[in-house]
């Protein structure tokens, strides 16, 4: 590998990041490896791939209020089997840009400091990507950092989408609805067009279903509604997220019921959604397995939902063409594509149960009147590729 051809890219996550390895030409970017760090887990375990080889790799150091240790026995591991000499930048996925940022960006003191201004509109996950930011800038302090932030795409939303019914004034201080995702959903937006561009020009929902769920409303590959607004606790049930929720329960949890703030954070975010109803597994594969009631009424809540919310973003779109599911429940698991897809007959909506259970691409019926599609995402492709238009602006 040649000098300064090497770019990363991390995806923080509340719990885990991970991390991409893209061999750049000054014009594009291509991945040759991926890892994943869980936080979780003890000992820390750094999960590699490079090309058809898969590595665990047990860490020596622990993850403490700083990542610094962690992130130079990183570069070390990478080291053995990268040319790290050749690193010329790091991407990160910043979840909460406001209203400051909407669209990746140089990361300097100034960027640092309005990142960490957000941080109370993100509280799990903001913090993640901070202390991998300033780790990085600790040990190689003249490398290039950039990010690229999951609101950012939804800043196309009319300002009427994005308000809520509370006094005007609480909007302008930034009470408003975000959106999350947004990288994910840049990616799908551009994938579909690559592969599809006469359907992707229409109306489309895009349904990212994973262990955090929600979905947005496309029109001409541009964001026009997301379930997840103010938070990413919004929206549809998730594997331990509630979803949308009365805030009537919340006042009554805080008040009658004398729970602390903090102990209903921890169960709106950590305790509730799937793992929460059905008392059994946060995953969809363990809940569709298992035949206790409250194993299938998890289920079927998550799809009631989420079939729901669809309709709800065909209100705002005026229509609709297309449903792209993507993420891991969405790429994977036909049973529950199937579910939300039933619930949907009423648009005119059916799947080929054959197309569904191979994944296929395009697994709509052949009468259906909206093409239903799986799309697979690549949150990191998008980091990078954000990443390389930043460097090239600030060269």
């Amino acid at each position: 590998m040649t000098k300064e051809n090497l770019l990363l890219t991390f995806n923080a996550g509340s719990s885990t990041v991970k991390i991409g390895l893209f061999e750049t030409d000054g014009q594009q970017a291509r991945r040759i490896g991926k890892g994943l760090i869980d936080f979780r887990r003890q000992p820390l375990t750094f999960h590699l791939s490079e090309g058809p080889a898969v590595f665990d790799l047990t860490l020596k150091t622990d993850a403490g209020e700083q990542l610094h240790a962690v992130v130079d026995e990183t570069f070390g591991i990478l080291g053995d089997h990268f040319n790290m000499a050749g690193l010329s930048a790091i991407g990160h996925r910043v979840v909460h840009g406001g209203d400051i940022f909407t669209g990746p960006a140089l990361l300097d003191e100034n960027s640092i400091r309005d990142i960490d201004a957000l941080t109370a509109l993100a509280p799990l996950h903001q913090p993640q990507a901070l202390r991998l930011i300033r780790a990085v800038q600790h040990l190689r302090p003249k490398l290039r950092q950039t990010a690229s932030f999951d609101t950012a795409f939804h800043a196309t939303q009319s300002d009427l989408v994005r308000r809520f019914a509370l006094p005007r004034a609480l909007h302008d201080q930034g009470i408003k609805r975000y959106g999350f995702h947004g990288l994910s959903y840049a990616f799908i937006a551009g994938e579909f067009a690559r592969r599809m561009p006469e359907a992707a020009s229409r109306k489309t929902v895009v349904a990212h279903l994973g262990s955090g769920a929600s979905l947005c409303a496309l029109d001409a590959g541009e964001s026009r509604d997301c379930s997840m607004g103010f938070s990413t606790l919004e929206g549809v049930p998730m594997a331990t997220r509630c979803g949308a929720i009365d805030p009537g329960v919340l006042l009554h949890l805080l008040g009658p019921k004398g729970r602390t703030l903090k102990n209903l954070e921890d169960m709106l975010y950590y305790h509730s959604g799937l793992l929460g109803v059905s008392g059994i597994s946060a995953d969809t594969r363990d809940l569709l397995k298992d035949d206790r009631r409250e194993a299938r009424e998890a289920v079927d809540l998550f799809c009631l939902r989420i079939a729901g919310e669809i309709g709800r973003m065909a209100s705002t779109l005026g229509g609709l063409d297309n449903l792209v599911f993507t993420a891991g429940i969405g790429e994977h698991q036909a049973e529950i594509r199937a579910e939300i897809s039933a619930r949907l007959g009423w648009l005119g909506l059916t799947i080929d149960a054959d197309a569904n259970d191979r994944n296929a691409t395009v697994i709509s019926g052949a009468n259906s009147s909206i093409t239903v599609l799986v799309i697979p995402t690549d949150e990191e492709q998008v980091i990078a590729d954000e990443a390389m238009s930043v460097l090239a602006r600030e060269t």
